[in-house]
């Protein structure tokens, strides 16, 4: 329903001024705040000065205002207000606070077109106290706020009252916080004195511990005195025995540096024995060396004759290299099933004791070592890596290195081993494995054959063979030290 204008008692009360269904006025309103009428009573006298406000009316009148100041027309709002209507709404009344309460005292017609928009969002209470009344259970401070900018008849009362109330709110608050104060104040005390009788009561309890502990110093410092008179009797006593025991020890000592001349002189005699045996030794290990030089050159010049009696001629082709020609032409076996993993010795020192063996073959499970060394790599790149590492070893020994690789077929593409590296791939159907069981059962009765595999059945064939089995972690470690 349309809204008339609040009474005003500074505005001219012979010409009010209705408010459309929306709050706007009508297009016969002023909007220049120059041309409204000079602010007087009735009998035109002057208007009264403007009541002082408590605080929290001030603020509220100020929050409504700002609410309203971006639903007004352009035209409709003052020049300095333009700038803060565009604010953000949490800095409009914060920010423009002072310039929105001079523009409402400065301008009545401005306050007028704000109190049309509060009291329409006020509802029922916007009502009441246009009429002068205000409800009982309402916010003073809203009422107030309300009655300042509608001004009915009466509303410097209600402004009153509502300050009267604020204040009555604040002392209550202050009367409040007095006594919150006062009882936590007393219950600190209580608390304090609570403290105090316990700590009384330690303090009297621990005065009873230190008399008596003190009664109990008092008998053991008695009981010290006693015991350091009878040690002082038995230190005089003793001394004496002392000085008779220092006179026993002179002659004692007297009788052993005479037995200890003459027991020098008996090991002077005993050195003199032993330089003779020494030197009866040595000439006789001369003639066990004289001996045991012909006897090893009587063996060697035997191998030489007997090599030339059964015209034995260099060997082109070792074991091993019987083994690599052969087994592609061999039936295999069915492949055997995941063999169960284990280390015999990791050792690198125990690798090196066994390639410094005359005539060593090291036979190495290719991709055991590898994929427990390089699993990150490709395997191409895992056989590129071992190949050349076995090369260095090969070369710093000069001893027989076969390495082994499972393969259905042989791969194509490989560089060309190194100088005494054998690569031998398992044919389709066998196993590295397999292979590398023939491979030692091949070589003679007798020649050191290191095995390097995790695998614990590999380790257990071989070694039942005559070979030693030595572990993956063994070979890397000696590959990592060259």
């Amino acid at each position: 329903m349309p809204l008339t204008e609040p009474f005003d008692d500074h505005l001219p009360q012979e010409d009010p001024v209705a408010l459309d269904g929306v709050g706007n006025p009508d297009d016969n309103v002023v909007n220049d705040p120059s041309d409204a009428p000079e602010s007087r009573t009735d009998d035109g006298a002057a208007a009264e000065p403007e009541p002082t406000l408590p605080e929290p009316v001030r603020q509220r009148i100020v929050t409504l205002t700002a609410a309203v100041l971006p639903t007004l027309p352009t035209d409709e709002v003052p020049v300095p207000l333009r700038r803060v209507a565009k604010f953000a709404p949490n800095r409009r009344a914060r920010l423009g606070a002072p310039v929105i309460a001079a523009q409402l005292t400065a301008d009545p017609l401005f306050r007028q077109r704000v109190t049309a928009r509060v009291l329409a969002d006020a509802g029922d209470l916007g009502a009441a106290v246009v009429e002068g009344t205000a409800p009982a259970a309402a916010d003073p401070v809203e009422v107030a706020a309300l009655a300042y900018l509608a001004r009915p008849r009466g509303w410097r009362e209600l402004i009153d009252a509502s300050g009267a109330a604020v204040r009555a709110e604040a002392d209550s608050a202050v009367v409040a916080e007095l006594v919150r104060e006062a009882e936590q104040r007393a219950t600190r005390a209580e608390h304090d004195r609570a403290v105090a009788r316990v700590e009384a009561d330690k303090l009297r309890d621990e005065l009873a511990r230190v008399r008596e502990e003190l009664g109990q110093l008092r008998e053991e410092s008695r009981q010290l005195a006693r015991t350091l008179r009878e040690t002082q009797a038995r230190e005089r006593k003793a001394t004496e025995m002392l000085a008779t025991e220092r006179g026993r020890a002179a002659r004692a000592s007297a009788d052993v540096d005479a037995e200890l001349r003459r027991a020098r002189a008996r090991l002077a005699e005993a050195e003199a024995a032993a330089g003779v045996a020494r030197a009866s030794a040595k000439e006789a290990r001369s003639v066990d060396d004289a001996r045991l030089w012909l006897l090893l050159e009587t063996i060697g010049q035997a191998a030489v004759g007997l090599r030339r009696e059964l015209a034995l001629d260099p060997v082109d082709k070792l074991p091993a290299d019987f083994v690599a020609d052969a087994f592609a032409e061999q039936p295999g076996s069915a492949p055997a099933g995941p063999a169960t993993r284990a280390r015999d010795t990791d050792d690198p020192a125990r690798l090196d004791q066994l390639l410094a063996l005359p005539r060593a073959h090291l036979v190495v499970d290719g991709y055991n070592v590898t994929k427990r060394g390089f699993g990150e790599m490709s395997l191409e790149q895992q056989r590129k890596r071992l190949i050349t590492g076995l090369g260095g070893i090969a070369a710093q020994t000069g001893d027989e290195v076969t390495v082994v690789f499972d393969g259905a077929e042989r791969m194509h593409g490989l560089p060309p081993a190194p100088r005494g590296v054998r690569v031998l791939f398992s044919r389709k159907g066998e196993t590295a494995d397999e292979l590398i069981r023939r491979l030692v059962r091949a070589e003679p009765a007798g020649r050191p054959v290191v095995v390097v595999s995790s695998d614990r059945e590999v380790a257990d064939g071989v070694r039942r063979h005559g070979a030693y089995p030595l572990g993956a972690d063994s070979l890397l470690r000696r590959l990592a030290r060259s």
